[in-house]
């Protein structure tokens, strides 16, 4: 079972809405926010290094201090309004004609570290470091994570219920095309069921915020420390997640960009791939993976399909069906010597929400050498390798649309 609770979430008058809200703040860097920021836009809370000129370091004391600032001063303005009491958010994303509908809600911290709230990532210290620092200053989820949880048909019905006989607080389209809306679930009898339902769900999966998840259960877990009479029922042990049933998600492709071809020609490192792989030139029009270990190579101004041999992966093995970890194996560390990725500065990651246009530009560009377009990892996948307490390779999973923050904050401030 998992622990879930409404809440009384801090957001925008209706006309704020689509100012406030904004992309997350790990896909843009500090001069695209900087950018990107209006007045009222919540960037100038999660990313407050733009208010700063030069723009500041985004681990300074200072910045810390400004994102509080900036909570509060945006509070007071009455750009953010706290709803008089606790309630459930059903959370809709449109993106290319398709709609997920998800639950805003409290997610309890001890889930999280029991493992009932399933990760399927490593994260790193100082990412967590950072986020956990925001946290602990604010009092408050500033931005949701995005979880998963197995579907269940009367969660469907109640949600299709909301949004067929309510209108949207919010309903928007932001500026990369996709849309969002908001209904607020204030029949109190509806809200207690949703908290039944879930105590019979299983677990729930981390899908986008590893490290928001990990920052928000260690600064749970501090204030727990820090009370004596500490019961486990306090605001201070939920955090905020927007929780999708996992038949509506879909992965996209999270590709590779590599610097050189570790010492050999362009022809020795086709011949070398051919070890492994069946190898066909596809010419100078942009080739898509087909399937489970097909990829997409760029290199020298062509394309070719690269379809794995039998034996160079493991249907059976949660970890060796993984396009990632075929190509990792095969690829990146037996022919390219290119061991960590993440700490390797040969190597980068393109997200496939940039189309693999975004690859041919950045090795006709001269910046890389070779790209590599995966086929996209399914929910199953996700799902089976959580659920056998492995571990993904890094950056193998990226999830479209992301959540708007500033949609919805949950502040555990006594």
């Amino acid at each position: 079972m998992v622990r879930i609770k409404p809440f009384r979430g801090i957001r925008p008058p209706k006309n704020y809405a689509a100012e406030v809200a904004s992309r997350p703040y790990d896909v843009l860097n500090s001069v695209e926010a900087k950018a990107e920021a209006t007045e009222r836009s919540l960037l100038h809370i999660i990313k407050p290094e733009i208010d700063f000129d030069p723009i500041a370091d985004e681990h300074d004391p200072k910045v810390y201090e400004k994102a509080v600032e900036n909570f509060r001063l945006w509070r007071e303005r009455g750009w953010l309004v706290q709803d008089p009491e606790e309630y459930y958010y059903v959370y809709a994303q449109t993106m290319d004609g398709r709609t997920q509908y998800g639950l805003a809600m409290c997610c309890h911290f001890e889930d999280y570290l029991s493992g009932a709230i399933k990760k399927h990532e490593l994260t790193r210290t100082e990412k967590e470091e950072d986020r956990m620092i925001h946290v602990r200053n604010q009092k408050a989820n500033i931005e949701p994570v995005f979880f998963a949880y197995p579907d269940n048909a009367e969660i469907d019905a109640i949600v299709a219920d909301v949004v067929a006989n309510n209108a949207p607080e919010y309903d928007f389209t932001a500026e990369d095309g996709f849309g969002h809306k908001l209904w607020v679930i204030r029949d109190r009898k509806t809200n207690d069921r949703i908290t039944e339902i879930f105590k019979g769900i299983p677990a729930l999966y981390v899908a986008d915020g590893h490290h928001r998840t990990a920052a928000a259960a260690r600064v749970g877990a501090e204030c727990r420390d820090r009370n004596p009479h500490h019961t486990g029922e306090e605001e201070y042990c939920y955090f905020l997640a927007v929780t999708f049933p996992a038949s509506q998600l879909r992965i996209i492709d999270y590709n590779r960009v590599v610097k050189d071809l570790n010492g050999l020609t362009p022809a020795e490192f086709l011949e070398r791939l051919k070890e492994d792989f069946t190898v066909e030139e596809k010419g100078t029009e942009i080739y898509r993976p087909q399937a489970l270990h097909n990829f997409s190579m760029y290199l020298e101004g062509r394309w070719y399909s690269l379809t794995a041999k039998p034996g160079t992966y493991d249907d059976h093995d949660p970890i060796g069906v993984l396009d990632v970890t075929v190509l990792s194996n095969r690829v990146l560390d037996r022919i390219l010597d290119i061991k960590d990725l993440r700490t390797s500065k040969r190597i980068d990651f393109v997200g496939g929400i940039r189309g693999l246009g975004e690859l041919k530009r950045r090795v006709d560009s001269g910046e890389m050498q070779v790209a590599f377009a995966l086929y996209p990892v399914s929910m199953q996948q996700l799902i089976d390798i959580a659920d056998t307490g492995n571990i993904m390779p890094p950056k193998t999973t990226w999830f479209e649309p992301k959540l708007r923050s500033g949609v919805v904050i949950h502040s555990f401030e006594e």
